[in-house]
């Protein structure tokens, strides 16, 4: 199935779930992960699925002033 990342189109397999995202996207911590626009805790990235066609946005904080 393809879902984007980072406005980028990506190919996962069926029954994926944001963890499965994150590994694709080789996301490294800190980040927050929204699915559709909905925040998705940490603690559910393993079971939260994704299905065909999902937004999944991957956001690191930035510092600076």
């Amino acid at each position: 199935m393809q879902v984007l990342i980072n406005a980028q189109p990506v190919e996962l397999p069926e029954g994926a779930t944001v963890a499965d995202a994150l590994a694709a996207l080789q996301a490294r911590p800190p980040y927050a992960v929204a699915v559709n626009t909905q925040f998705v805790p940490a603690t559910e990235h393993p079971r939260h699925p994704l299905h065909a066609g999902d937004r999944v946005e991957v956001i690191s904080p930035v510092t600076g002033g």
